[in-house]
């Protein structure tokens, strides 16, 4: 693993852990086992290398879910696949912090809303595979719905899958 790699990866632990705020460089350099100057060397800003790695992580997990997506025989194997991906605590803190981020980071904001609008083509094309009417509107409802649960379940995380999916299956019909 390249020292980038090392710190990208340690700064996705790190928000995860302790919050965006609480990562400082030196914690972040001595996570990744490289002294601070080595992070400055790497990126412009401390700022910009922490939304690097939670984009990137928020990246990774959305082509994750198109691969779920494409093994799913129909939209309730597919709803269910998808919730059960994200029951998963995986994640969860970084993508709550990323999420929360975005709302004071302009440049966050555009790179998840990329991300998201990625994943809403993806899912409106394999809702349309299904038929189902107006994939672009219903996709846009399920991604933000499977966003909502994401938040939400930083503050009740007994909100599983089994609970919430017959409920989004009903917005399929």
């Amino acid at each position: 693993m390249t020292v980038r790699e090392r710190l990208l990866t340690a700064a996705t632990e790190l928000i995860a852990e302790r919050g965006w705020g609480a990562v400082s460089t030196r914690v972040l350099a001595e996570r990744a086992g490289v002294g601070p100057g080595v992070v400055h060397y790497h990126f412009a800003s401390l700022p910009a290398l922490l939304a690097e790695a939670a984009v990137g992580a928020l990246r990774t997990a959305v082509s994750g879910l198109r691969d779920v997506l494409a093994s799913a025989a129909t939209p309730r194997a597919g709803l269910d696949a998808v919730l059960a991906a994200l029951d998963s605590p995986d994640g969860q803190e970084l993508f709550t912090e990323t999420f929360l981020a975005a709302t004071r980071d302009d440049t966050i904001r555009a790179a998840v809303g990329e991300v998201l609008a990625e994943f809403r083509r993806g899912l409106a094309e394999w809702l349309a595979g299904f038929d189902v009417p107006d994939p672009e509107r219903t996709a846009a409802v399920l991604a933000a719905a499977v966003d909502g649960l994401l938040l939400h379940r930083a503050l009740d995380p007994g909100l599983s899958a089994a609970g919430v999916v017959p409920v989004l299956e009903r917005v399929l019909r």
